[in-house]
Order: structure tokens, then C-alpha cells, then sequence
């Protein structure tokens, strides 16, 4: 287990924090692998009832380490990333997020998957995909219309403008806005409600919720993988991401 995610269990409650405020929490390949390990493991362990995922009162993820990203880029369906992202969407017990600060592109997307999201003040979520020269990932073309609904999903998509945390509230990306010193508390006591409830009841319930749309995210994940990985090697994204890292404005005029 990287020191960057760190993984506890208490109450019976397994804890996963993204734990490289340094990098403000910039996902790497070993992070998604130990990610992934850790919600497997939740997912055997009958001591684990619920699953808090959480940052920093800083920052919760500023989405890929991009300069890791450009060097490792992802390979397909059996990458990481991708493992990750169909572990949070098929775990079948209740996943709970507390998001303080910033939550780009992925750090966004996963919350789609979570059944409880409790939001800091501070709280900004992002996805710009299309930024970048490439497209939604983590369901999130099949889950953010359904959610939120089709002009406000093409909003954040298309723009990739991040939205405050109220704003978040009232389209109904998170359950709750609390100050940010109370995110991660009141993540860590939704989730222990949870753990408390009767195991198989929950567990069946989530089942129920998910069980029209679950193949269909599976699907559209890796949709959204094989035109990713297009995009990924074409030279829109490379003008993006290479002026990312160069901290310059990126020239689409060519394109």
C-alpha cells in the first residue's frame, strides 16, 4: 500500500485517504491500484459494513498526476484507472465521500458512484475533459445527465467550469454543505449510520437502486475508455497537456 492512500478500518467503516496534499492529492498509477485493492478488500471483509473516501480539509483530488499521466498514460480497460473506477461502481457496500476543496475531473466522476456526499464550503468540482483534449470518463456522460440533468451535465462537461459546493448541493451532486473542519467528521459519522444498519438489508437495498443501470455503466465506461485512449494520442490533448505542464495557454487555432 503506497503511503499516498491510506486505508483503516474502524467502527466498521474502512477509511481510504488520499494522502499527497504536496501534489494536492494528484492521483498516480499506484494510487488507483491501491484504491481499487482497498474497496476489493472492503468488499470481503464482513467487518466492513461502509466505506468513507476522503482528502484533505485542503484539497480532495486534483484529479490525474498529469506529468505521470503524459508518461504512463492509461492502457486501456485493464488499467488502473479503469480498474478502480468499475470497483467504486459495482461495490456493493454503501460508499460515502467527503469532498473539501478541489475535486477535478476523476475527483469529481467517482462521486457518481457514491451513495452519500458530504461537500465542504470550500468544495469546487470540476471536469474539464474536453480542456484537456478528451472526453468524459467514469460513466460520467451516462450519469451526469441522469443526475443532474441534460443542459446542466452538458454545462460542466462542455465548459469544464467548477461549481461551488451550493451549487453542487442544489443540482444534487452532494447530500450536504458543512464547514470545511466538519467534512471529513460528518463523512466518518454518515458512514458509521450506515454501518449500523442490518448488513444484508443495506447491502440489498443498494442492489436494488443500482441494478437497472449498473451493466449500462459498465458499457459506457468503457465507451468512454476506447475513445479516451483515441483522443489521448491525438494532438489536441497533446497541446493541452503539454501546455498544462508549461503553465501556458494552449492554441487550439491550428485544430
Amino acid at each position: 500500500m503506497p503511503e499516498h492512500i491510506i486505508t483503516e478500518t474502524r467502527d466498521r467503516v474502512q477509511r481510504i485517504e488520499l494522502h499527497r496534499p504536496d501534489k494536492r492529492n494528484a492521483i498516480t498509477v499506484a494510487m488507483y491500484e491501491a484504491m481499487a485493492a482497498a474497496l476489493v478488500r472492503a468488499g470481503e471483509d464482513p467487518g466492513v459494513r461502509a466505506i468513507l473516501i476522503h482528502g484533505q480539509p485542503e484539497v480532495f483530488t486534483s484529479g490525474n498526476d498529469i506529468v505521470e499521466f503524459l508518461n504512463l498514460p492509461p492502457s486501456g480497460a485493464d488499467s488502473p484507472v479503469v480498474r478502480f473506477l468499475k470497483e467504486i461502481s459495482q461495490c456493493s457496500k454503501p460508499v460515502v465521500a467527503a469532498v473539501t476543496g478541489a475535486a477535478v475531473g476523476i475527483g469529481t466522476t467517482l462521486l457518481l458512484h457514491c451513495d452519500y456526499v458530504v461537500a465542504g464550503e470550500s468544495a469546487k468540482l470540476s471536469v474539464p475533459f474536453v480542456n484537456l483534449g478528451l472526453c468524459p470518463e467514469g460513466a460520467s456522460s451516462l450519469l451526469l445527465p441522469l443526475l443532474v440533468g441534460y443542459q446542466r451535465a452538458a454545462e460542466l462537461l462542455l465548459f469544464g467550469e467548477a461549481i461551488d459546493a451550493m451549487q453542487a448541493r442544489e443540482w444534487g451532486l452532494v447530500n450536504r454543505v458543512v464547514a470545511d473542519e466538519l467534512a471529513i467528521s460528518t463523512g466518518q459519522a454518515r458512514a458509521q449510520a450506515l454501518a449500523a444498519k442490518p448488513p444484508t438489508a443495506l447491502r440489498a437495498a443498494k442492489s436494488l437502486l443500482k441494478r437497472r443501470l449498473a451493466p449500462l455503466i459498465l458499457h459506457t465506461i468503457d465507451e468512454e475508455v476506447a475513445s479516451f485512449g483515441e483522443l489521448l494520442g491525438g494532438p489536441e490533448a497533446k497541446e493541452a497537456l503539454s501546455a498544462f505542464v508549461a503553465k501556458r495557454r494552449p492554441d487550439f487555432s491550428r485544430f
